[in-house]
């Protein structure tokens, strides 16, 4: 059982994936671990403002469930896994609202239907993750599950959903870092560290570990337009832990592919379907097709709580779409003519066929398939 008591189930996989024997003893997380986003205090959650990064460091404290919803969907806070956390302290600051409006739930049920409009609106604030939906179907079990404690549930709650998080994020670094050959090179995308998880990070855990385990001599990342995750937040963090990567403009990644200087792409997701599909930041899938045109490998990290069973394939995927605005300008200075129109989708699908290993906590699925993916994460 998690601190709040509800079951964690670690399966062996039957079939398709595995499990490695893992040693993390090489791993000095004292030096490759420094960076976290998000912040419990016992009033407020304090958000690391990511839009200012890297020049300015500064925290957004939430003391509201609407305030951590806004927060999300401003992309203070980002990530799946992040995100997921983040509105899971948003239903903890809900609950406390709810006893300081002087409206007391008469029980539980009570209190979960009072609740639902906050857990609602918390859930609209970006639909493609589906560690967000994750995190807040877990806050209603817990209420569900503790009637005569259901404050107290909630809070232990999302303890345990940070907690795990930073662990599964460990193990995954690990079990990917032994995919990669010594001495290899890789290119990520967007953000997927620290900054976008509890800590340490899923795509970026698999780089830090790679380092750490002498796996990975060289690091590349794509800038990641148009809110430049990569050249803000992944560089950034990086060079935190003493690690200096080469920043890259998206359009030279298939170019850096067929000089060898990479061996192995490492993204992240925002959810992973039943078929082995892939959401995950815009110009996921063009780098997947680079990949495997120059035969370089393709890895996706991402926690369990990422993959979402129950959607079939990509194309049942919801794609945020953002404000066409962010393309038209660069720091907030225009660059782009007046006249013009521009389509600003946030997410793509990546197929599975293009995937040579999907890493999680439970295990690796090499190339998933609907079969293999079931293995590994069928109920």
């Amino acid at each position: 059982m998690n601190e709040g008591g509800l079951r964690i189930v670690h399966r062996r996989p039957r079939c398709g994936g595995y499990t490695r024997r893992m040693n993390t003893a090489a791993i000095d997380y004292a030096r490759y671990d420094h960076v976290r986003p998000i912040r419990w205090t016992g009033e407020a959650l304090e958000l690391l403002d990511q839009r200012k990064l890297p020049f300015v460091v500064e925290h957004v404290s939430c003391r509201t469930s609407d305030e951590v919803a806004d927060a999300i969907h401003a992309l203070v806070v980002r990530g799946a896994p992040a995100i997921g956390i983040a509105a899971a302290w948003g239903a903890v600051l809900a609950a406390r609202a709810l006893d300081a409006s002087g409206t007391v739930p008469v029980n539980a049920a009570a209190a979960a239907e009072a609740l639902e409009p906050a857990f609602q609106r918390l859930n609209a604030a970006r639909p493609t993750a589906v560690n967000l939906a994750w995190a807040l179907e877990r806050m209603r079990r817990a209420i569900r599950h503790f009637p005569d404690d259901w404050r107290g549930a909630l809070s232990r709650e999302a303890r345990a959903i940070t907690d795990e998080d930073l662990a599964a994020n460990r193990k995954m670094g690990t079990l990917g870092a032994q995919l990669i050959a010594p001495g290899s090179g890789v290119l990520t995308h967007c953000n997927t560290g620290s900054l976008a998880t509890a800590g340490f990070g899923t795509a970026l855990g698999v780089i830090r570990a790679g380092v750490a385990l002498g796996r990975i001599d060289r690091v590349y990342a794509g800038e990641t337009r148009p809110w430049m995750q990569g050249a803000r937040l992944t560089v950034w963090e990086l060079l935190q832990d003493g690690i200096a990567p080469t920043l890259i403009a998206d359009a030279a990644a298939a170019h850096l592919m067929r000089t060898g200087r990479v061996q192995w792409v490492v993204v992240g997701a925002d959810r992973i379907c039943a078929n082995g599909d892939v959401a995950n930041k815009i110009g996921t899938c063009q780098l997947a097709i680079a990949a495997r045109y120059t035969g370089v490998k393709f890895m996706v990290v991402a926690p369990s709580s990422t993959v979402d069973m129950a959607t079939q394939s990509g194309g049942k995927i919801e794609i945020e779409e953002r404000d066409p605005g962010e393309l038209l300008s660069v720091a907030g200075h225009r660059t782009v003519v007046e006249g013009v129109g521009a389509w600003n989708p946030v997410f793509d699908v990546t197929p599975a066929e293009l995937i040579d290993a999907i890493v999680t906590e439970r295990g690796v699925v090499e190339r998933p398939n609907r079969v293999s993916m079931q293995a590994m994460f069928g109920e």
